[in-house]
């Protein structure tokens, strides 16, 4: 249940005040974080099983030029069949049909050694061998910037397009009225600037089924968010939930339940190089797919590679159908004196076009009917035009521009 307009106003300033003062003491008796300090025995325990948990066995170990190391783990060995509902799941390795219409080249192979068709820093320094998946390996201050190890890798914000606009700030379009059972897009990449540590800028698109009680999606895109991966780089991520966020899901595979099969692309993993302003514009491609003629599980396909699938098994609204798809934008906006200068996008407005302002392409949904279309009667759904906004370009719906610089003039 949402709070009240001024109820949430008061208690945007009660936590200002208290996230100030829990690290203002520690950090001014210190000199610096000491995690000992604030972590008690109890939860530096829990955070090492969480480690052994998330962290699988390695058959090789690549260190990235970023400080990330990538653990190439055994397929059969990776966090997804920690669920209680995957303990005897067979992995498909393929699905079993592609939607009629899209656009990929279906002999792709995911046991080749191909390269993908973009590249991550870890890629210089090596590459996952046939029968093991990339997986960014979680450190112990990972967990601890989380505050605790059972927060790790969860959305810490409502993060599914709602009107309260109190820390979430969308541009997006949305298309709903209909059952789904795929989408495509393919997204401009840039590195926004974030202001502050605990906020975070995203392009994704949402596949969603149901309401508030019973709420369940499936998630990808590029996001930079300090808090998750301790920099500001550009990172590919997946996501998902079956409660609204509450107890189920996580990004990446830092959970049980995404099933990866693809050895070149890993989760939580910087993207490069990225779009430049006036300049070369990149982009990245995403395919989602009900495998409705196989076991029903929902597809992801990166840059023309099957990266892996969401199990039906694991949702209950989204088991079936969805009921939304939405493309586009979001910042969270702590709002400390004043708007955040958090950047959507390439941090420019959509009216700039091409080349220097973000957007999404070639977007397209599965119907009901499961025929491959353009969004139809589709809306906007944006919080503040005046902060971030996004435009529609072409004729066919499936084009728009999007983001802004948060802070500005009209935007205080």
């Amino acid at each position: 249940m949402a709070l009240p307009c001024g109820s949430r106003r008061r208690l945007s300033r009660v936590v200002e005040m208290t996230f100030c003062l829990f690290f203002l003491i520690p950090m001014s008796s210190v000199g610096n974080r000491n995690t000992n300090t604030i972590f008690n025995k109890k939860q530096k325990l829990e955070v090492q099983q969480q480690l052994k948990r998330l962290n699988k066995p390695a058959l090789k170990s690549i260190e990235s030029p970023d400080g990330d190391i990538i653990d190439c783990v055994d397929i059969n060995k990776q966090p997804a069949f920690d669920h209680p509902l995957l303990k005897n799941h067979t992995i498909q390795m393929r699905p079993s049909s592609y939607p009629e219409g899209f656009s990929f080249d279906e002999s792709n192979d995911v046991s080749s050694n191909s390269k993908p068709k973009f590249s991550q820093p870890w890629h210089l320094n090596g590459r996952c061998p046939e029968g093991t998946i990339p997986i960014r390996r979680t450190k112990e201050e990972d967990l601890l910037r989380a505050g605790s190890a059972a927060n790790y890798g969860r959305k810490k914000h409502h993060s599914i397009p709602d009107s309260d606009g109190l820390t979430h700030e969308y541009a997006m379009l949305v298309e709903d009225g209909d059952k789904y059972y795929g989408m495509m897009a393919e997204i401009n990449v840039w590195k926004p600037n974030v202001q502050e540590e605990v906020e975070f800028s995203l392009s994704q698109f949402w596949m969603t089924a149901g309401d508030s009680q019973d709420f369940d999606t499936i998630e990808a895109g590029i996001k930079v968010d300090e808090t998750l991966y301790a920099d500001y780089e550009p990172r590919i991520f997946t996501y998902w939930t079956d409660d609204n966020y509450q107890r189920t899901g996580c990004h990446n595979l830092d959970c049980p339940g995404f099933v990866q099969v693809d050895n070149q692309i890993a989760t939580g993993a910087a993207v490069s190089p990225h779009s430049v302003y006036g300049g070369e514009q990149r982009e990245l491609k995403f395919y989602v797919w009900k495998d409705t003629n196989g076991n029903g599980n929902w597809w992801l396909k990166i840059a023309e590679r099957d990266f892996g699938y969401w199990p039906s098994s694991i949702f209950s609204v989204l088991s079936n159908s969805a009921g939304s798809v939405q493309w586009g934008g979001e910042v969270i906006n702590l709002g400390l004196g004043g708007h955040t200068t958090t950047q959507m996008g390439s941090g420019h407005f959509p009216e700039e076009g091409a080349g220097k302002a973000s957007y999404f392409r070639s977007l397209n949904v599965i119907d009901g009917l499961k025929v491959l279309r353009g969004p139809r009667n589709s809306r906007t759904m944006i919080t503040n035009a005046n902060c971030y906004n996004l435009l529609m370009a072409g004729d066919f719906g499936d084009f728009f521009y999007f983001g802004g610089p948060g802070r500005n003039p009209k935007c205080p």
